[in-house]
């Protein structure tokens, strides 16, 4: 619509313009909220939307007093007639050559009047001036302003003018070029989002099989001149009518969650946050057939209501993914046959695959129908055959079409079953064609037991990906443990892996170990079931069916006796070992369990978590040799080498004994030789230097921590029975997080503790970090003022959304003399703190603190002692206080 069209219209003031537009857009978005059925409605409400806010615009260039030689163009999202509620409104106010708004102040006066209007009324408005050179330079010099450009609309103002600026837009643009950055401009943003649309919390424009990508391809056919819309493009040859069916589907759906999300949110957001994603589930209807704990039942199994749309989301992502995939490549085919250039000539492979400059072509579209075995022969090729990095758009393609007949007949198929099989046991290619089956769906659909896992979220707080991602994400990471390129990340993994002469083995026990996830019950044992019928079917010789069986069922258990127990207690390594059996079980479960805790998240690995494992691994293994020392040989093994380094740092002869008389063997067996050492140097100095006539002597140390992460902090001073609670106060005030706690009591009454601790600020300023430990942690400790208020701070989106269930256990050890406090709950600041209060008012005395961060969840382990612990009635109130404690953390 021009000026010249424009009907007469009375000149509203702002006020009622917005008035106007407020209740115009109120009423779009009851109608955004009301669709039901199919979600292709959202397009109507998005155009209304616009047109809406077409014509507030024009009332307002009306009212502008600009010369009738300038033009008020629509650009960018808002170019393409559709408006998202809470999007910015994009326009170009185009000027003629040789305007000077610069020198002549009334018309900048008049400009900025509009723009000021314009954001008066309620639009978020984005707006550029520039004459017709301008636009074209910029264009030229910027991908993102040729691409909003390329999206443009005429709103007011003569059209002659707009009818210019596209055609000169037009000669400007390299159909190749353009091509060219917008993939780039793709992969790159692909890579900000982990290249995967299954995060737990997407970004249903942005990230992979977002309305983004779906966007790319309209932008690119429509600079190729290949079409503007979906149909267009089947009617061209680069879309089949059943893909421009699962476009459209596929892009009302996500365009129906995007905007649902602002009217949610009131305002532009395009995350499924946590917080958002139950309500957004219910704006969709998943709201009936609700069980008392607020779960979306179906007929198979319970499930939370965002579970359902977020699997809807994920599917629909997925679909986005493989389509834009193939149409990326047909446009990159007819560009380069448009310039002229030679065809991609043809090698064969086989009769039924041809190597088509680097990706796997098949030789015929309909040679999947015909010879189903070719599906899974084509990942077996890819893996296998030099020089052939993809799949061509036909391969993918005729992979999309073929998904039918993936059915039971054709996973019970022997052939079938043997190339599978092969391609698991592949040397090399592992992770590339898992995660390509899995994005073609052939592996949810032979290896049925999968598909479950496809889009499955995990409530549990640390996990960061969907259940099928965090399995590839495994097997990612024990493949890399097997390519040298890779041995630099974790050495100690690479040189086990080097000896280990099947890979193949961990490989299948990392594709199933979490694969019945979301069934209810133990997904372990259920795991292990799956995995031994797995083997069965495909002729796995017993052996290795028992191991992989073993190493799924126990997945878990490595990495929780190692954060958990005592590893300096024989029982507890003996009972591992007898557990694992032998040293190659051990070696296979060891590298099976960092894998998957490296796998969660990002957050979730640490360098302390590995040295607990390798502990445990090195102990272990020592165990199942027979050659586990009994601890008086372990001891004096360990004084020796302490006694060693002590005389490097030209410790004086017999310095230590006044301190080691006062230390019993389990201090011994608790700490390293070179920690011991550490400990000694300084308290025997204390203790040198301390006055005659003084009681006690409190001395603060802190260094690195020998595993590369945070401080480890010494403390010795008189034993109080608040003393714990006094350093977690500390500690929680000065902003570090415990990790680790070694508590022990010498046998003249002192306290001698030893915490790793880590901070975000560590790295660049440690040693001023040190020091301020040395300094104010004995000032807190010397002190008889009351305990400080716990710190308290926000919950997380995540712990709100997904809270976890406080738990608490005592339970006395094999020899019923101390006992094993187990707690559980979700994160927050001070809470361990909290913790060390409650223990500190009942007289507990802490031994051991495990203290486990897995993402926002807390899993601590206290070994704990104390003369009314054995009292039935103390133990309840304990119990009942820190789940008070923890319940205050919901």
């Amino acid at each position: 619509m021009t000026t010249e069209t424009l009907p007469p219209a009375p000149r509203d003031t702002v006020p009622q313009l917005r008035q106007t537009y407020r209740q115009g857009k109120a009423d779009i978005l009851q109608q955004i909220d009301a669709i039901k059925g199919s979600p292709r409605a959202i397009h109507a409400r998005l155009k209304a939307l616009a047109r809406l806010t077409d014509g507030v615009l024009q009332q307002l260039w009306r009212q502008a007093d600009l010369p009738d030689t300038f033009a008020l163009v629509a650009v960018g999202g808002y170019g393409r007639g559709e408006l998202f509620p809470y999007s910015d409104v994009d326009v170009l106010l185009l000027v003629p050559e040789g305007t000077p708004l610069d020198a002549d102040p009334t018309l900048k006066t008049a400009v900025e009047t509009f723009i000021g209007q314009c954001w008066d009324v309620g639009l978020e408005i984005g707006s550029s001036v520039r004459n017709l050179a301008e636009c074209v330079a910029e264009a030229q010099a910027d991908v993102t302003v040729q691409t909003s450009l390329l999206e443009s609309r005429l709103l007011a103002g003569p059209p002659r003018a707009y009818k210019a600026l596209v055609e000169q837009l037009a000669e400007a643009l390299d159909p190749q070029a353009f091509f060219s950055a917008k993939r780039l401009e793709m992969r790159q943003r692909h890579q900000k989002f982990e290249d995967t649309p299954y995060a737990l919390e997407p970004n249903c424009k942005e990230s992979p099989g977002g309305l983004r990508d779906l966007q790319v391809l309209l932008w690119v056919a429509k600079a190729a001149g290949l079409g503007r819309t979906w149909d267009e493009l089947a009617r061209r040859g680069l879309a089949t009518p059943l893909e421009a069916r699962q476009l459209k589907a596929n892009e009302a759906l996500l365009s129906l969650i995007r905007a649902r999300l602002h009217v949610l949110a009131k305002r532009r957001e395009d995350r499924l946050i946590f917080d958002m994603q139950t309500p957004l589930a219910e704006a969709f209807g998943y709201k009936a057939q609700i069980d008392a704990s607020g779960h979306y039942v179906t007929a198979r199994r319970a499930r939370r209501v965002s579970e359902a749309l977020m699997r809807r989301y994920y599917w629909a992502a997925k679909a986005v993914t493989q389509l834009n995939q193939i149409l990326m490549l047909n446009i990159q085919e007819r560009l380069d046959s448009d310039e002229g250039g030679e065809p991609v000539p043809l090698r064969p492979i086989n009769p039924r695959f041809f190597d088509k400059g680097g990706m796997l072509e098949v030789a015929s579209d309909h040679l999947y129908l015909q010879q189903p075995h070719a599906i899974l022969e084509t990942f077996l090729l890819y893996q296998t055959t030099l020089g052939v990095k993809g799949l061509s758009a036909r391969t993918l393609r005729a992979l999309y079409n073929a998904r039918a007949l993936m059915n039971a007949a054709f996973r019970r198929d022997p052939v079938n079953r043997a190339t599978f099989l092969q391609i698991l046991q592949q040397p090399e290619g592992i992770t590339h064609a898992f995660r390509l089956m899995n994005e073609t769906s052939v592996l949810g659909r032979y290896l049925w037991v999968f598909r479950g896992t496809v889009g499955q979220m995990q409530h549990d707080l640390f996990h960061v990906y969907t259940v099928d991602q965090h399995i590839l994400m495994v097997l990612r990471n024990v493949r890399r443990f097997f390519i040298p390129e890779h041995s630099h990340e974790y050495p100690f993994c690479s040189r086990l892996a080097a000896g280990w002469d099947q890979p193949w083995i961990l490989y299948a026990a990392a594709l199933f170990h979490d694969i019945a996830k979301g069934r209810g019950g133990d997904h372990s044992d259920l795991g292990a079931q799956e995995v031994s019928s797995f083997a069965r079917q495909h002729g796995i010789a017993k052996a290795d069916a028992d191991l992989i069986r073993f190493l799924v069922a126990e997945h878990l258990t490595m990495s929780r006796i190692a954060q958990k127990e005592d590893l300096s207690d024989p029982d507890v390594i003996a009972a591992f070992a007898q557990r694992v059996g032998n040293e190659r079980r051990l070696t296979a479960l060891y590298l099976l369990t960092v894998a998957d805790i490296r796998g969660t998240s990002p957050k979730v690995w640490n360098a302390w978590k590995g040295k607990l494992l390798e502990d445990l691994f090195r102990y272990t293994l020592r165990a199942l040799g027979g050659g586990t020392p009994d601890p008086h040989a372990l001891v004096e093994a360990r004084k020796r080498e302490a006694l060693a380094n002590l005389a490097l740092h030209a410790q004086p002869h017999m310095a230590h004994k006044a301190l080691w008389d006062q230390l019993d063997v389990s201090y011994f067996m608790r700490h390293p030789a070179d920690e011991i050492a550490w400990h000694t140097r300084h308290i025997s100095r204390a203790l040198a230097q301390r006055p005659a006539d003084a009681s006690t002597t409190t001395v603060v140390r802190a260094r690195l921590s020998p595993v590369g992460e945070g401080l480890q902090v010494l403390v010795y001073t008189r034993d109080l029975a608040d003393l714990f609670a006094r350093i977690c106060g500390y500690f929680d005030e000065a902003g570090f997080t415990i990790l680790d706690a070694k508590v022990h009591t010498t046998l003249d009454g002192c306290a001698l503790d030893t915490f790793q601790v880590a901070t975000t600020t560590l790295a660049e300023h440690y040693r001023e970090l040190t020091a301020m430990v040395e300094s104010e942690l004995p000032q807190a400790l010397n002190t008889d003022r009351p305990l400080p208020t716990p710190s308290r701070g926000r919950l997380s989106r995540r712990v709100k959304s997904f809270p976890v269930v406080p738990r608490v256990e005592l339970q006395p050890d094999d020899k019923g003399q101390r006992w094993l406090l187990s707690v559980s709950a979700s994160d927050r600041l001070g809470l361990l703190y909290c913790i060390a209060r409650v223990l500190a008012r009942h007289q507990v005395n802490l031994q051991l603190a495990k203290i486990s961060t897995l993402g926002e969840r807390v899993e601590d382990t206290f070994l704990i002692c104390g003369p009314n612990l054995h009292i039935h009635r103390e133990q309840a109130l304990l119990t009942n206080e820190l789940m008070d404690v923890l319940e205050d953390n919901r």
